[in-house]
């Protein structure tokens, strides 16, 4: 088991956590959920002992083995990746060395021969004779060939590296597992291991995720960092949404009635209080006003934008059509004669192991690329805009003081007021709307893409990535503006939830188009 004992952390003036006891028992998956800024990873490197908390104290069981996914992508460059992946039981591995050392003495001695004897025992007690298999089958479930376990790691893509480090970090059956958002750059087959992996997993996982879907399946637990506390909640994230929000509506409509009530008695005590003959009855009504409790309800951390998209005018039947694009790029050839066609009020999700390739595709779709063969038609009655995956052009070199002044270059309405209102919209209301956009988090230039988008007016929209860098509840937001948006829509995700919520079509690329198919994404995923 492992829990806290009043945990207190500040930054200057802000107050992150407040005297937070909470336990984790074994058994058992939490999903640490909280608003962006509430301090999960924060919380996770207090637990992991990476950061030192001002105040109270982390408890955990004597003899047990703690794990972290950390995402640290040069820290193994030198090691194989299956060398990689053992040293995620640090114990295990030193013993492993330790042998290959005495080993390869050249003058093995007798006393060498004791030691290595006991190295032995203690290696097949920890199961370290399977440990190398074990490896290996961890690397194969989330998708990596076997031809890479030799390889040392500073020779692989980025995206394999990722996994190699959460192969390290699943390798072992420790005690206490964990994840700082686990499935960012997995492909589906690989979340889909990794979920199994994780519900047959019998140890502690925290785990924090911005991944509705993946949250559900693999929680029994939900652990909610809120007004600066960590309150944990049995059942997965739709259990707790639920339970959450009639939580608060409940106390809510409590505090109405007991509002009401206690204005209708103090309204009975000044009229009737001077009243001889009332006099017993506003003493009464006095004394029930006294016992009346009105709550303020607390301040949460939760911000829940408001994401609509309203088109100008009604697109044709013409949309648009894709004849034969092909695309290499730095001698890797990422497309390969694709061609489709776009219906109205399609909605089509884009998907492929590669996200060079798809954000390939959606920049010569949308002009920011030429191809080197093959061309691009949009209906003439189409009006259309691009969410990027990076955003950085639109906020760098710019001279624009605030966001206002930032987004009004997007509107024909130059007024204020009106673009105030875009931006609240997205969370940027009174001094946040003067923020300098040079100095954005990922989030808020993501909230600001989408205000721009909001005005735009377009009845055709491709997104790459719409909820990279957001919180649960601006995904949420942005989930539910795209279900109601009339127009047709291109979009990559890796968020199951948002996928299968959204898209009514699949195209799926692995350099030629290798599925085009009008069927919901879990009816895709359980063919594959």
């Amino acid at each position: 088991m492992i829990s806290t004992e009043n945990i207190g952390l500040s930054y200057g003036s802000k107050k992150l956590f407040d005297e937070v006891n909470v336990k984790f028992t074994p058994g058992n998956c939490y999903g640490l959920i909280g608003a962006n800024g509430a301090g999960k990873s924060t919380f996770l490197k207090i637990l992991s002992g990476e950061v030192e908390a001002q105040m109270g104290k982390v408890h955990m069981s004597p003899g047990l083995r703690m794990s972290v996914l950390k995402q640290d992508h040069y820290a193994y460059d030198e090691f194989k990746v299956l060398e990689t992946v053992m040293m995620g039981n640090q114990k295990l591995y030193e013993i492993m060395k330790e042998k290959e050392a005495i080993y390869a003495k050249p003058d093995f001695s007798d006393e060498d021969g004791i030691k290595a004897s006991e190295l032995e025992t203690l290696f097949g007690e920890m199961n370290g004779y399977e440990a190398e298999s074990e490896a290996e089958i961890i690397l194969a479930g989330l998708g990596l060939d076997p031809a890479i376990n030799e390889k040392q790691m500073k020779d692989l893509e980025i995206n394999n590296k990722i996994k190699v480090l959460l192969a390290r970090a699943l390798f072992g059956n420790p005690d206490v597992l964990l994840l700082d958002e686990p499935t960012n750059h997995l492909d589906i087959k690989a979340i889909q291991w990794l979920e199994d992996f994780l519900f047959n997993f019998q140890n502690t996982v925290i785990v924090v995720s911005h991944d509705r879907h993946f949250l559900n399946q693999v929680c029994t637990h939900i652990a909610d960092i809120d007004f600066g506390k960590v309150t944990t909640y049995t059942g997965n994230y739709d259990f707790w949404k639920q339970a959450s929000e009639l939580s608060l509506r409940l106390r809510s409509d409590q505090n109405k009635k007991n509002d009401d009530k206690a204005k209708e008695l103090k309204k009975f005590i000044q009229r009737f209080s001077a009243n001889a003959s009332k006099s017993k009855q506003a003493t009464s009504r006095q004394k029930q006003l006294e016992k009346l409790e009105v709550k303020d309800m607390p301040i949460s951390t939760r911000k829940y934008p408001y994401v609509v998209f309203e088109s100008e005018r009604e697109a044709g039947k013409d949309i648009l059509s894709v004849e034969g694009i092909s695309k290499t790029i730095e001698g890797e050839v990422l497309l390969k004669d694709i061609t489709f066609t776009v219906k109205k009020g399609d909605k089509i999700v884009v998907l492929g192991g590669n996200d060079l390739a798809k954000t390939t595709l959606f920049q010569i779709i949308n002009g920011e690329l030429e191809p080197d063969s093959g061309s691009v038609s949009w209906g003439v009655t189409t009006k259309h805009d691009y969410f990027p995956s990076d955003n950085s052009k639109y906020f760098e070199n710019t001279n624009l003081p605030t966001l206002v002044d930032w987004l009004r270059q997007y509107s024909e309405n130059k007024d204020e007021s009106f673009i105030r209102g875009f931006l609240g919209k997205m969370l940027f209301s009174r001094d946040e709307a003067l923020k300098e956009p040079s100095v954005l988090s990922g989030g808020e230039k993501v909230r600001c893409m989408l205000s721009k988008m909001m005005l735009s007016g377009a009845n055709v929209l491709t997104l790459d990535g719409p909820t990279n860098h957001l919180d649960l509840e601006s995904i949420t937001a942005v989930n539910d503006g795209i279900k109601r948006f009339p127009g047709t829509v291109l979009f990559t995700s890796h968020d199951h939830e948002f996928i299968q919520t959204v898209a009514t079509r699949i195209i799926d690329i692995d350099v030629t188009l290798k599925e085009d198919k009008y069927v919901s994404f879990d009816e895709y995923i359980s063919s594959l």
